[in-house]
């Protein structure tokens, strides 16, 4: 069984599952400082207007504070513009209304702290995509973890290119806009578009090097 740690993303890309992909055991980082300007809190998807960054806000961002205890800020209206986003762009998908409501669901359940929105989020998706790995969460915080695990904490970084790393690589599908293929983009742009192809798109964009 191999196992990896990794810190939770929003609505995470196609990179995050392609890093994923060959482990039976998932360790989520809950104590790590929340990094700043990351996919911790924002995921990329294409809309009538191009490529859109949407961003979660939070209240206690600033200062060294633990992923787990990082909340959301509910006094801006972000569900809602959130989900006007990704409906107006996926609503004409395949697949859209296949996986829409338990997405909203997700959305708008009203998780007070931000690790708990991404974990139903990644649990969603996972499951979306049959991908079913063993997930907990890590009790400390420790620089060299166990030699257990792989440590894939900050491997994918958003001021860093994927062309940079080596875990994905641009396998173009159906998307709803745009005359060139929008690469790397949060899962919902695949699953909206593919649906049940999704997890061997994954698989074939997995640069298994």
């Amino acid at each position: 069984m191999k196992s990896a740690l990794i810190e939770l993303h929003y609505l995470p890309s196609l990179e995050y599952f392609c890093a994923l992909q060959d482990y039976s055991s998932i360790q989520l980082e809950k104590h790590e400082y929340f990094v700043k300007q990351s996919y911790r809190n924002r995921c990329y998807i294409n809309t009538a207007q191009g490529i859109e960054l949407l961003t979660v806000p939070l209240t206690n961002k600033h200062g060294k504070i633990a992923i787990g205890d990082v909340k959301i800020d509910y006094r801006i209206k972000w569900q809602n513009n959130h989900w006007r986003t990704i409906e107006s762009a996926y609503r004409k998908a395949p697949f859209f209304e296949y996986y829409s409501d338990d997405l909203k669901k997700i959305i708008y359940a009203g998780h007070i702290f931000l690790f708990d929105l991404n974990l139903a989020l990644l649990s969603f998706c996972l499951k979306s995509i049959s991908l079913q790995p063993q997930l907990s969460a890590s009790v400390a915080y420790k620089k060299n973890p166990e030699t257990t695990f792989d440590d894939l904490r900050s491997l994918i970084q958003a001021k860093i290119p994927y062309s940079e790393r080596s875990i994905y690589k641009s396998v173009p599908y159906y998307q709803v806009f745009g005359n060139h293929f929008a690469d790397n983009l949060s899962l919902i742009d695949l699953l909206f578009c593919e649906g049940p192809r999704s997890g061997s798109l994954i698989l074939a964009s997995w640069n298994k090097g």
